[in-house]
This record gives structure tokens, sequence and C-alpha cells, in this order.
């Protein structure tokens, strides 16, 4: 690995945003320096939320989607790099996850969409860009995700201790860091997507802060029920899903099924279901002793007061409380699958996704010579 400093980007399944983060990187470390965040202006992201929940586009909405991100990701960059009083020159790389507007890796040809043009990221930035880091494992034969678990291992593992490490962003995924055995990891289901949709719904705000209105309400067990039916959830892994599939169309298709339920209610029952599909999946791989939580669903206080319900004799804390911040592990994970690509060293675990094979991971877009 080529050590120096690495910017990570992640727009994530919430589509608040664009993460990004600054960090020293090599053979030995990952050391975050500075961050950086930039909300999604509210018309872009509801015409990416169009595209992701299947409402018809066309390609010059796509072109154009693509070139918009493409260059708010290089201002995001632009913004770090003032922050801090750094130059292009000081970044050897910049790893851009790019925006995910559809994934299907089960379909008769698999493949995965995220947009954010890369090219523009490197001319505006004249910064080496790594991007489009998903599809080289599905060609491969893998889901394509999740990519985090090889970064959880690198920064997380332990040689005696049994650790899950929990992202819960718009969707949920698990790492599982178990001494002995080849690590695993997989999307559980739902995380803050259906929660903060259902929020946006009632009250018009992006995210129910801190679960305070989940809080006011009462699990619907019929509801509860009926969601978990889901065949995804009794899949085994590897497996992964996105917006394209937990969407508000998959949440009314459930309301129709047990009507009269209060709002406030599903809320609560939305909580309990993320909590529930996560803690299932734990159970099954035979539990640990310490759930590490990162991601927008780590500062919801009734997620994780029924996390640590569920799963008594198992500390449950943030990603915080061992050094890595739990707001940005994504887009650090991908500034160090970056340092990867660039020393040609592989970033997919085949134990995770399911591929057939380690491989380098994603494109490079250089920048001119200076």
């Amino acid at each position: 690995m080529i050590a120096g400093r690495y910017i990570g980007v992640m727009s994530g399944t919430s589509l608040d945003g664009v993460d990004v983060v600054l960090a020293a990187i090599n053979n030995k470390f990952v050391a975050q320096q500075e961050n950086h965040f930039l909300p999604y202006p509210q018309n872009l992201r509801q015409r990416i939320l169009a595209v992701c929940q299947g409402q018809p586009t066309t390609l010059h909405e796509i072109g154009l989607l693509d070139a918009q991100l493409g260059e708010l990701y290089a201002q995001a960059i632009i913004e770090l790099l003032a922050k801090v009083k750094l130059s292009a020159s000081d970044i050897t790389a910049i790893g851009c996850h790019g925006q995910t507007v559809w994934h299907e890796p089960e379909s008769d040809m698999p493949f995965t969409m995220q947009i954010g043009d890369n090219n523009r990221v490197a001319a505006l930035t004249g910064i080496t860009t790594v991007g489009d880091f998903r599809r080289r494992d599905i060609a491969y034969g893998g889901q394509g995700a999740p990519l985090v678990p090889a970064f959880h291992l690198a920064v997380l593992g332990h040689s005696v201790e049994k650790r899950v490490i929990l992202n819960i962003g718009g969707i949920a995924n698990i790492s599982l860091l178990l001494p002995g055995i080849a690590v695993k990891g997989y999307d559980t289901g739902p995380g803050n997507m259906l929660l903060d949709s259902w929020n946006w719904i009632h009250n018009q705000t992006p995210y129910d802060d801190n679960g305070k209105w989940a809080a006011t309400g009462t699990v619907n067990a019929t509801l509860l029920k009926d969601m978990l039916s889901d065949p995804y959830f009794s899949r085994s892994a590897p497996k992964s899903t996105g917006r394209e599939y937990f969407n508000t169309q998959w949440l009314n298709y459930h309301l129709a099924r047990v009507p009269n339920v209060f709002p406030e209610d599903v809320q609560a029952t939305l909580v309990e279901l993320t909590a529930i599909s996560i803690v299932q999946q734990i159970q099954l791989n035979g539990g640990c002793e310490r759930l590490l939580v990162c991601g927008g669903g780590a500062r919801n206080g009734q997620i994780m007061h029924r996390l640590a319900s569920l799963l008594p004799g198992t500390e449950v804390a943030t990603t915080d409380k061992y050094g890595l911040s739990g707001d940005d592990m994504e887009a650090l994970a991908f500034a160090w699958l970056a340092a990867r690509t660039i020393a040609n060293e592989s970033g997919n675990l085949p134990s995770v996704t399911g591929a057939s094979r380690e491989t380098v991971l994603g494109a490079i877009y250089p920048t001119n010579p200076r």
C-alpha cells in the first residue's frame, strides 16, 4: 500500500448528503484527520430518490444526475481541502463510492449502478480518483456488497474476541469478525431508510431525531410479523439489498395488509423491524461479545436501546468508543479501498460477497501531468 493522505467520499442510501473524510493511511494504520459534510439540495435528493424507487426516467435525466453529483462531490472535496489548508498535491488519491441508484445482484444478468461522474471529480479537484468499486466483484460472481467488512477486519478485528460491526445506514449491514472463521458480512435489511421515509411523510423532517417520535408509539405485533415474513430476511448469505427493494412501496404493501395503524405506531414498529432483523442474524451466527455500531442509526436511541435489550450479555457500543468515527466509517473505508486499488491490491472478501476470487476493485481516473 502506498502511504499517504487519502480522501474518502460516501453518499449512502439515506440520501442525506455527501460525507468526505481525510485520512493518513499506510500498511499499519488508518488515522482520520478531518471530515466534512455537504447536504444534498432538496431538489437533487428528490430526483435521485425517484430513480432509486424505479419511477420512470430518461437517459437525459440520468446523465444530468451523474454530472451534477460529480460536481457536488468535487465541491465537497474542495471545501474539505480548504478547511485543512491542503492542496491537491498533498493528496495521493480520492476514493469516491458514488450514489447507488440500483443494485440487482440476483438477476439473470447481475448488475449494480452508482452515479457521480469521477471524470469530473478528478478534473475539478486535480486529484487521482478511484471509483466504480462494486462491479468488478459482481463480474466474478459476487454480490458487489458489502465491501466494508474487509476494512472492518483491518481496523477492528480482534484475535480472540467475537465482534460484530453493525452499520445502520439506509440499509443495515453486519460484519462478522469471529476468530478462526472466515469473515462474513451482508445486508440484514432496512436500517434508517423506512424510518426516514415514514417520518418525512408525517413530520416533513429528514429523520426522527434520536427516535423521539418512535418512542411515542407502540409496536404493532401483526404488522411486525407481516413485514418479517418477507423472504429476504430468511435468505442465506451472501446477500445484499437497497432502496430498489425496501422502499415506501414495500411499506405501503404491508400497511394495506394491516390497516388502521396509527402513524407513530408504524414508526415504533419500523424501529423494531430494524432491530429484530439485525439481532436475528447475529444470533444465527452464534452471537458475539461486542457489537460495535456505526452509521446514522447509532444516533437513534430507540434502535440502540432495542439492540441492547435483545442482546443481553453483549456490549452494544458505538465504534467511536474504539477510535473510529461512526459517522465517517464508510467514507474511511473507501479511502482505504482506494489506497489498495492504487497499490494493485485486492479489496473484496469472497467469503463476504460470494465472488469466485479476490480482486482489485474499481477504476482509476488519473490526473493530467503537472
